[in-house]
Parts: structure tokens; sequence; C-alpha cells
């Protein structure tokens, strides 16, 4: 059975919600789809440093300029002046003004944090977990108005398009497209289609292609996968921000807030030494990608397995008052934060690029937006400066949101497709084979297409990812179809992109560093070629 709604919108993070309250408001019937059980599951919910605010001392131009600095040279300028203007003001506007989420306060005004490399303190918080009061107001919100249908535990599979869905031949011939998507139903194991008038990709970052992340586990590159499979341009994929304060844990990677450095956390290596202003005079308040590539070049001369970040000069009470997540999540991993320094190593961390977008979050192809992470606005350039991503989600997720309900003609698209029936496969897959592709990918990605890259360990990442993708298609067609299956073929085409980004950028800029550059002017890196990879 088919199902029809206005807009579609995939995820359910700032962007995903965002987008589905301004469609919803604006008079569409918005079918909102997460894979989890819960709509609390992305990366939204995870955030702990905050969103950047607008206070009194500061203007859009001041926050635009250590945007572009941040970013290297390759920001979308338009779209930084944007996001300068109007997101500190959409956050005035509905997270403050109506939605009341608490961000803390100090004498009398907002407890405005310094990050690395703002030029003034402009970060609103709440605690260190700033990410869970805006998820949940923004999910209340979507959840009270009832144009906003929410669907939990469905996977998207790929898009429905009139080339491959339309009951007209002569449709294949017209400017691709997008009308809506198949669904997985993770309870029945059920593919259903969903038409839709336009359709938003909201579905996150893709931190897990790398064997150390910060990312939850859902953030597996979904929907870069689903719109290069349509035919979406992309752009910028090369340049994936590493956060340079990573937890080591068995289970993991946990992320230790940018915050952190902002308040005075010390970063030294194994044996204690400091060393960060050997790479850089501004030390731990450098950009992201400075400090990472500073640990992870540390870690490999003196061979070390971790460097150690230090809070505890600071008041055991002021820690545990100011970071009460970050200290909690230290003491269940067996480390206090308040009496020592705790190991740490860099892990990917943010996307800056994915599927291009304009200004209103409108892709290459009609009838599909994106917003947040997956997408690429151009503000980011090379670098993002913290604290902008959830503010840029926020932003492009309304301002797609009202785009797309005022799709008129993605609802005449839908008219003709008729979505094939989708054949269940009984060849049960193999958990065995899933789990040693995904280490393959993992480590793949983190050897050669990691923190420093060169053009003999991009060829081989190359070679590696083809070889697999094709074994992943074969798999893929004659598995039984399982969300674990999906991630797992979106996963080997999301890396491939990434690594094809790399590959042709021969210019080490912001995230992404090579050791064997091109000359700046020799090439320009800002707008990564759409082509795909191929099997040759």
């Amino acid at each position: 059975m088919t199902r029809d709604c206005d807009v579609l919108v995939l995820g359910t993070g700032i962007a995903g919600c965002a987008a589905a309250l301004s469609a919803a408001r604006a008079g569409a019937q918005v079918l909102l789809v997460t894979r989890s059980s819960h709509a609390e599951s992305s990366n939204t919910f995870w955030a702990q440093g905050g969103i950047v605010g607008c206070p009194k001392n500061d203007a859009p131009g001041r926050l635009a300029a250590d945007i572009e600095r941040a970013g290297g040279g390759l920001c979308n300028r338009a779209a930084v002046e944007l996001l300068a203007r109007e997101g500190p003001e959409i956050v005035e506007r509905l997270l403050i003004g109506e939605l009341r989420v608490p961000f803390d306060r100090a004498d009398g005004d907002f407890d405005w944090a310094l990050e690395g490399a703002h030029a003034i303190p402009r970060v609103l918080h709440v605690k260190d977990e700033t990410g869970r009061p805006i998820e949940r107001a923004l999910l209340d919100a979507v959840q009270a108005n009832a144009r906003v249908t929410i669907l939990l535990s469905h996977t998207a599979v790929d898009f429905l398009t009139p080339a491959h869905d339309s009951a007209d031949p002569l449709d294949r011939y017209l400017e691709p497209s997008v009308v809506g998507a198949y669904l997985l139903d993770r309870g029945s194991n059920e593919v259903l289609p969903v038409r839709a008038g336009a359709t938003i990709l909201a579905t996150g970052g893709l931190g897990q292609v790398y064997l150390h992340t910060t990312n939850p586990s859902g953030a597996r590159g979904d929907g870069v996968a689903m719109a290069a499979r349509a035919g979406a341009r992309l752009l910028n994929l090369q340049f994936v921000q590493f956060h340079p304060t990573a937890l080591v844990h068995p289970r993991g990677r946990l992320l230790l807030s940018e915050a952190l450095r902002g308040a005075g956390a010390r970063i030294t290596d194994a044996a204690g030494r400091p060393f960060l202003q050997d790479f850089d005079p501004r030390g731990e308040l450098a950009p992201r990608d400075i400090v990472a590539r500073a640990i992870h070049r540390r870690m490999l001369d003196e061979d070390q397995p971790h460097a150690l970040l230090d809070i505890s000069h600071k008041p055991a009470e002021w820690i545990r008052e100011h970071f009460p997540g970050v200290e909690q999540r230290c003491r269940e991993a067996g480390y206090d934060v308040t009496r020592g320094p705790v190991p740490i190593v860099p892990a990917a961390h943010y996307s800056c690029g994915g599927v291009a977008v304009d200004l209103e979050g409108k892709t290459t192809l009609a009838g599909l937006y994106a917003a947040g992470e997956v997408s690429c606005t151009g503000v980011h350039g090379a670098n993002r400066l913290a604290s902008t991503s959830l503010l840029e989600g926020l932003l492009w997720g309304w301002r797609a949101g009202l785009a797309a309900a005022e799709n008129r003609a993605g609802r005449e698209r839908t008219a003709g497709v008729h979505p094939r029936a989708w054949q269940p496969e009984s060849e049960p897959v193999d958990a065995a084979l899933v789990a040693q592709d995904w280490l393959v990918i993992k480590h793949t990605m983190w050897n050669y297409v990691g923190l420093v890259r060169s053009g003999r360990r991009l060829d081989r990442a190359r070679r590696i990812l083809v070889e697999l993708r094709d074994e992943i298609e074969d798999f893929y067609r004659h598995g039984a179809m399982s969300d674990g299956l999906i991630g797992l073929r979106n996963g080997v085409r999301t890396a491939l992109e990434v690594t094809r980004g790399a590959a042709e950028d021969r210019v080490s800029r912001g995230t992404h560093y090579r050791e064997d550059p091109h000359p700046v002017d020799e090439i320009s890196s800002f707008a990564a070629s759409p082509k795909r990879l191929d099997s040759g």
C-alpha cells in the first residue's frame, strides 16, 4: 500500500524537526520519519557545546568573519551572511522566545561561552548537554502539531523517482526529480512506498564510516548515499572535521566538549608535556583541525596511544556544575575528571560537505531538499566554526520546510508515479559478513582517508572500497532486506564519495590535509566535481 503526504522529512534532529514544524505551520501535511524506535536519537540529542547566539557586543559581520576565517577561505559568502544575519534571529525568536529552551544565565544575562576560533563569547549552552533540551523542545512542538505524523522504526531505502517509478515511460526524459521514498518498516520488514510533493533529507552525518568517531550508530551516511544514487550533486565531502578531544573508552569514543578548552582545559601528550604551542600560538583555542592534527602527529611521533586533557586545576564543584555530563560520562568510564587528566584521541566528528543545496535547501533534483549535516550549504567551507552546526541545521531546516510546503509542482509530479512492488528476498543476511565489511570500511577510512592523506593512501582506499562496494551490492540484491544491510550499502557508497573528493582535491586546506599537496593557486577545491567513481 502506498502512502501519500505533502512533505516527507527523513530525520528527527534539529534540521528535521525544524523542517517539519515550519512546513506544517505553512499548511502542509507532514510525515516525519526516523529509523530509531524513539525520536530522540539524532546527533542533536548528543550535542554538548552549544549554539551560536548574538550577545549585545556582537554583530553579523563579526560572526561572518569568524566563520569565514575558520572555513579557510572556501565558504559560500551568501550562505555565511544569511546564517550570520538570520541564524541568531531564529534562535531568539523560536528557541528562546517561543520554545523557552533554558539556556544558562549569569548576572542577569545569558552565560555566553567562548569556544575555539571565536573572537568573543557568543555561544548559548545548557551546561554541557545543550542538544537535549533543544531536541526535546522541538519534538514537543512537532508532536503538538496535528499536521505532523511521526513514523518510528522506519529506514529510508531509496528515493522514488519518476524515471524509475512512473507509469509514463516518457517521464524518464524529464528533469531528474524525487517524489518520495521507499521506507523499510523495521518491525515487519516490509517496504512501504511514500509519495510526497517534496522530500527533505535531514539524516545527519557520516562519522560511522571511520574507526574513531563521536557520532551515534545511526550516522552512516545514509542520506549522502541515497542522494548519490539518485544523481544529486555532492559537494566538499573531503572536508571531514575530526574533533580533537574524544575520551578513550572501550565501548567507543565519547565526545568531550569544545567548551572544556574554552573554559581552560589543557592538553598534553601522554607523558604530561604540553605541545600545542609548537603547532599554533593559539594553543588549545586553535581551530579543531589544527588541534586534532597536532595530537595525531604527537601520538605518531612519540608512539603514544593517546594524549591527555586536564581541567582538574578548576575546583571540583565548578566542574560538576558547568560540565555535569562530561563528569558523569568520564566517571562511568572509570575516570575522575575533577582529580586528574583523562586520555583522549581525535575522532571523526562532522562532515562539512554533503548534498549541495541553495539558500532554501533545494538540491539539484527537483522535489528534493536537504538540511543539517547531510547537506552542504557552503557555510563551513573547509572547516566548521564551533557551535555553528546546530545553528545551520535550525535555519536551513526551517527554510527548507517553508520552501517544500510551497512546492505545488511536486504534488503534480506524484500523480503518475506508481511505486513498484518490492520483491522480498529470503536469503538470510550473514551478520558476520556485515560486521567484517564494516571493519574494512572503518579501518580503510581511518588509515587512508583520515587526518593526514596522500595520493598513494587515497588510491589504495579507492581500490579496496570499489571491490567491497561491488560485493556488497551483490549481497544487497540477494539478501533479505534489513536495516543493517541498508546501512552497510550506504556506508560503503558514502566512504567512496568521501575518498573521491579527497583524491580530486590536491590542496591542503582546513580539515583536508595532504602530505603531497599542490600549491593553492593551481586548483580550486571549493566545488568538488559531481562525477561518480566507477569500478574501473
